[in-house]
């Protein structure tokens, strides 16, 4: 008889002083005002020696005891010559991040799975430029690997710096912590900030890589029949281009193969029978049954009707939008599935 032997799941370890420093971090931040505005000041600016800043600390206290042992005057020199530096090294590098003013421009809305890109201006009235200074978002699972992008800025000017940000899924999302960082002259300090920006991020859905053909348009009031699709997502009904037609009405994709035949004839979407049917993303019509497929799909369908120029309307659970084109409808149906 074979008997089976129950092993308890493998859990992914995590070190405890990392959860422990991962929670003071999270209590940290959270004390911190949101504002998309930050002016650096000695209340919010914090200095601390780097590893080189600490070797160099232990090699001047060698130089110290090996001078008092020996009574070597170039010893002394040498050992107090290199503190001075460092002292002065110390009060630069906080110099260079304090004073500084930090503005946030809010993002633009992106795709789920998409990097939000973070605008962020850097301000400086001193008359002294301000070198080495980076920009970057805190990871909140490993605080001290955050990427950061660096940039000067000029003495009583500004300079624009942008980094990216993994958004983790759709919906209305505040933005994580930022830090700004310089190390700037000798990199025996480490002089840092922590800004929590008030700004939000829309994330849409992402849209499915290969989804199927729009569906067929529903017949409006008072109008028999429905307008047949070809697999390719358009809608019959078009005719020969004429003069005055607006740009949105041709046919893109059968003007490329009339051109890559050799002839130079353009076609033109039928308004007359566009008029007779509607275009309408229903939640209910996707043919997939997950909730986050559904809505993949029908992020598709809205980019791809967007493409086409079409009218289309959109049916989610508690709301229905009615059919228009161009990019404010787009950015209602957009924004109508990522609140879902």
């Amino acid at each position: 008889m074979n008997t089976a032997i129950l092993r308890p799941s493998v859990l992914p370890w995590r070190h405890p002083l990392r959860a422990l420093r991962s929670r003071l971090q999270r209590w940290f931040h959270e004390r911190m005002p949101r504002s998309d505005t930050l002016v650096l000041t000695q209340r919010n600016v914090y200095i601390l020696p780097t590893r080189a800043g600490l070797m160099m600390a232990f090699t001047l206290l060698l130089l110290l005891v090996a001078s008092i042992n020996y009574q070597l005057n170039l010893g002394y020199l040498l050992t107090f010559l290199l503190a001075g530096s460092a002292v002065v090294g110390m009060h630069l590098c906080h110099g260079n991040l304090r004073g500084l003013t930090m503005h946030l421009t809010p993002p633009m809305p992106v795709h789920a799975g998409q990097a939000a890109a973070l605008d962020i201006r850097l301000t400086s009235e001193r008359k002294g430029a301000r070198h080495g200074i980076g920009l970057g978002v805190i990871d909140p699972d490993h605080p001290g690997d955050a990427h950061l992008a660096w940039t000067d800025v000029p003495a009583q000017g500004s300079t624009q710096l942008q980094v990216a940000w993994a958004t983790p899924r759709r919906g209305l999302h505040a933005l994580p912590a930022l830090t700004a960082v310089t190390l700037f002259p000798l990199g025996t300090f480490r002089v840092w900030t922590v800004w929590r920006p008030a700004a939000q991020v829309l994330v849409y859905p992402a849209p499915e890589a290969h989804p199927p053909a729009l569906p067929a348009g529903e017949p409006q009031p008072g109008h028999a029949g429905s307008a047949r699709q070809q697999s390719t997502g358009e809608f019959d009904g078009v005719r020969a281009y004429r003069r005055g037609d607006p740009q949105k009405t041709v046919v893109w994709k059968k003007a490329a193969q009339a051109f890559a035949a050799g002839r130079d004839d353009l076609v033109s979407r039928d308004t007359l029978s566009s008029q007779r049917q509607q275009l309408w993303l229903d939640h209910a019509h996707c043919g997939v049954s997950d909730l986050e497929a559904r809505l993949s799909r029908l992020t598709a369908w809205v980019l791809m009707a967007d493409r086409l120029g079409l009218d289309y309307g959109l049916r989610i659970p508690g709301r229905e939008i009615a059919p228009d084109q161009g990019p404010s409808q787009r950015a209602r149906c957009l924004e109508a599935m990522a609140s879902v």
